[in-house]
């Protein structure tokens, strides 16, 4: 099967030990900026609540843009239900500005994790009532666009300075480089409809199949029958991708060994929503290479992202980034 990449990127938790935030979110930092000089397009963060890592995607791609300068700065994905949609607008607005038009915000929506635990919190009050649904999403699409706030003839002032009112700073560009992370057909349907560009991981939802690669080339081809074919919709896919060819021989036992631990979920479809998860593929460059080859949906996308394992050490995520690039990424059509 011929597979082409030409848009190699990476996601990574963040984490960070309890006692030290700071050494892990720099670890981080540090792996984005590895991550840009040996060449990779995509550099994605993970935003997690109450856990060991980025509870503010924003916040710290407006530091990784500081620290980079070529490389695309993304989050998978922002769960939209904690967020305001005129203040993450703000924020991503920024962060965008900052980054010289780099990010790539991706979102989910539907009741966000750890609600019962923080919704009273963040809505302070009552968070069933609230809308946490797409339009949510919608709301923060239109901030982004910039339209003018109140009538023609309304200003705001300051000093020095008269002005219509509208979301600030406002980058134009930013709007089109939105993503949704979708696994459920309801999901890629929303996304391709309302013109996002399209995540999908190693986890989606069994509709009408129990094979994992079935599904998600089912919701590929969903969403780009229904995506505007005048607007250039990208197309990301996640896979958890662990070649250990320069890694030494106890890494390597502990790598198979995490990859042991997650092979059950693989085999049949999990829960009642039939939820179906991608193998990890880990071994040598070149059995990766042999089963992304095989696989029926990266001959439908260019965009590949790697899922880095969560509380693997910089160390591990560094050397994992360079075994893919030096010897998967030119096997599947990237130059090095």
């Amino acid at each position: 099967m011929t597979v082409q990449i030409s848009n190699l990127s990476f996601l990574t938790p963040g984490n960070y030990p309890d006692d030290d935030p700071y050494s892990g979110l720099e670890d981080t930092l540090q792996l984005f900026e590895y991550g840009e000089r040996l060449g990779f397009g995509g550099a994605w963060i993970r935003q997690r609540h109450l856990e060991h890592g980025v509870g503010s995607a924003a916040v710290f791609l407006a530091a990784a843009a500081q620290r980079t300068s070529r490389i695309e700065l993304g989050t998978a994905v922002i769960p939209i239900g904690y967020e305001s949609p005129f203040r993450l607008a703000e924020d991503l607005s920024m962060a965008d500005v900052l980054s010289r038009g780099r990010l790539q915000p991706g979102f989910s929506a539907g009741t966000p994790p750890h609600a019962e635990l923080i919704g009273s919190l963040v809505f302070d009050g009552d968070w069933r009532s609230y809308d946490l649904s797409h339009g949510r999403i919608e709301r923060l699409i239109d901030n982004l666009r910039g339209d003018y706030l109140g009538d023609a003839e309304a200003v705001i002032h300051s000093p020095g300075n008269t002005q219509r009112p509208r979301l600030q700073p406002h980058n134009p560009g930013l709007v089109d480089r939105l993503w949704y992370g979708g696994g459920s057909g309801r999901s890629v349907r929303w996304a391709g409809k309302n013109g996002l560009n399209l995540l999908s991981g190693n986890i989606v939802t069994g509709e009408h199949t129990d094979d994992f690669g079935t599904a998600q080339l089912t919701l590929i081809e969903e969403y780009r029958r229904l995506v505007d074919p005048a607007r250039p919709a990208r197309v990301a896919v996640g896979r958890v991708i662990v070649p250990f060819d320069s890694a030494d021989r106890a890494t390597r036992e502990r790598y198979r060994r995490y990859a042991a631990s997650r092979h059950e979920r693989t085999l049949a479809p999990q829960g009642e929503r039939r939820v179906l998860f991608a193998p990890d593929l880990v071994g040598t460059a070149a059995q990766i290479v042999e089963r992304l080859r095989a696989d029926p949906v990266l001959a439908h996308t260019t965009e590949l992202r790697l899922e880095l394992p969560y509380e693997f050490h910089r160390e591990d995520y560094e050397q994992i980034l360079h075994d893919a690039r030096e010897l998967i990424a030119p096997a599947l059509g990237l130059p090095v």
